[in-house]
C-alpha cells in the first residue's frame, strides 16, 4: 500500500471516529460558517443573553483544523500539561471555534502557569491576526489533562470563572492526550462555569468517565460549579490544505509511536489505581453489610455502586489495550509483510529480465 494512501485512509478513519462531517457538495454553503459579521457580533454583545441564562450556551462547534492543532499540541507535551487559546465567534447558543494557537507557558504534571511572556505573546498574536484580516476574537482556552480525564479542577474552575467575568463569551476545553492515544479517539470536553451564587439543578452525569482515585476528591468538590457543552465538528474547503499539511505531522507521530510502549506508565498507573478502588469498594461493602445504613448511604445505593464503577474502569483499560494491540498488528501487516501479489511481480520481473552482471569484489590492499 502506498504511504500516501495509508495516510489518507488513516485520516478518513480519524474523521469517522470523531464524527467529523464529510465535505459538502456546495463549497459556499460549507464556508458560510467562516464569514464574520462584525455588526451582528457587536449587537449580540450588547444584548448579553448569557447574563440572564447561565445555560445559554449549550453547544461547542470546533473546526477539524483547530481540533487537530490542539491534539498535536497536547501530545507534544507528553505527561506535562500544555495550554493555548481558541479563536472564533458565537452564534445563538453555540460557541464556534475556528482556530487555536499554543501559548508559551510553564507546565507541570498537574497544572499550567501562564507568565508575562504568555500574555505578551497572546496580545501580539491577536494584533497580527487583526492586521491580516482575521477579525475573530479569542473565545476560550484549552489545556491538557494527561491521563486523568476531561473535567475542570479547582484551579481550572477559578480560571474559567475569572475569564467569564471579564471576556464573555468564553469556553474551556480540556483534552486528554494519553487516553486519546490509547482509545484512538480524541478525548475532549468543553465546559462553562456557573455564576458564583448560582445553585444548579440536580442533573444526571451525561457520560461516565474514569477518574484516578487521587483526583476524585478535587473532581467531586467542584463538579457542580460548571456544566459541559455538546461538541460537534465542522470542516471547510478553506482549511483543507492546512489540514493536509498538519495531518502529515500527526500521521508520522502516530506511525512512529506505539500506545503499548508510549503509555506503559499510564497503564501501570491505571492498574494500581484500579487495585486501590477495589480495596476501597471492598471496605465499603464490609461496612454496609455489618453496619446500619445512614440516609446518605441509602441515597448512594440508588446510584451506581463502587463495584460497578470498578468494572467499567477495568473494561475501559482492557478495550484500550486491545486497541493498542490491534494497531500494532495493522502496522505490521501494512509495513512489514510482503504481499503475495508484489512477491509474484518481483519473481516474474526477475525471470524475464536479463541475467544480472556479477557484483565486483571490493578492492583490498595486499
Amino acid at each position: 500500500m502506498e504511504p500516501s494512501s495509508s495516510s489518507a485512509l488513516a485520516r478518513q478513519t480519524w474523521e469517522l471516529e470523531n464524527n467529523i462531517p464529510a465535505a459538502a457538495t456546495d463549497p459556499d454553503a460549507q464556508d458560510e460558517i467562516y464569514r464574520y459579521d462584525e455588526k451582528a457580533n457587536a449587537r449580540a454583545h450588547q444584548e448579553k443573553p448569557w447574563a440572564t441564562d447561565p445555560h445559554h450556551f449549550r453547544r461547542a462547534r470546533i473546526s477539524a483544523l483547530a481540533l487537530l492543532k490542539m491534539v498535536v499540541h497536547a501530545r507534544s507535551g507528553g505527561t506535562i500539561e500544555i495550554m493555548g487559546l481558541m479563536q472564533g465567534k458565537f452564534d445563538g447558543d453555540s460557541i464556534i471555534v475556528m482556530d487555536a494557537f499554543a501559548l508559551p507557558v510553564e507546565g507541570t504534571e498537574t497544572r499550567v502557569n501562564a507568565q508575562a511572556d504568555a500574555y505578551e505573546y497572546m496580545v501580539e498574536y491577536s494584533t497580527i491576526n487583526k492586521q491580516a484580516g482575521r477579525l475573530e476574537n479569542v473565545v476560550g482556552w484549552y489545556h491538557s489533562h494527561p491521563g486523568y480525564g476531561c473535567w475542570l479542577s479547582g484551579i481550572d474552575v477559578s480560571t474559567q470563572m475569572l475569564n467569564q467575568q471579564y471576556t464573555e463569551p468564553f469556553l474551556a476545553v480540556v483534552i486528554d492526550p494519553t487516553r486519546t492515544v490509547s482509545a484512538g479517539k480524541v478525548e475532549i470536553g468543553a465546559f462553562r462555569t456557573y455564576p458564583k451564587d448560582y445553585k444548579p439543578p440536580d442533573e444526571a452525569v451525561s457520560e461516565y468517565q474514569t477518574i484516578p482515585l487521587n483526583k476524585i476528591e478535587d473532581f467531586g468538590v467542584h463538579c457542580k460549579q460548571y456544566y459541559s457543552l455538546d461538541i460537534t465538528y465542522f470542516k471547510s474547503s478553506l482549511d483543507s490544505h492546512l489540514l493536509d499539511l498538519l495531518w502529515n505531522k500527526y500521521w508520522v507521530n502516530t506511525l512512529s509511536s506505539s500506545p503499548l510502549l508510549g503509555n506503559r506508565d499510564y497503564v501501570a498507573g491505571q492498574i494500581f489505581d484500579l487495585a486501590d478502588k477495589l480495596e476501597q469498594a471492598e471496605g465499603q461493602l464490609a461496612h454496609s453489610r455489618f453496619g446500619v445504613l445512614m440516609p446518605s448511604q441509602r441515597k448512594k445505593e440508588q446510584e451506581e455502586s463502587p463495584l460497578a464503577k470498578v468494572t467499567r474502569d477495568s473494561s475501559k483499560i482492557t478495550a484500550e489495550q486491545v486497541h493498542g494491540l490491534m494497531s500494532q498488528v495493522i502496522k505490521d501487516i501494512l509495513f512489514n509483510s510482503v504481499h503475495p501479489s508484489s512477491k509474484n511481480k518481483a519473481s516474474t520481473s526477475a525471470d524475464t529480465s536479463a541475467p544480472e552482471s556479477p557484483v565486483p569484489e571490493p578492492m583490498v590492499e595486499a
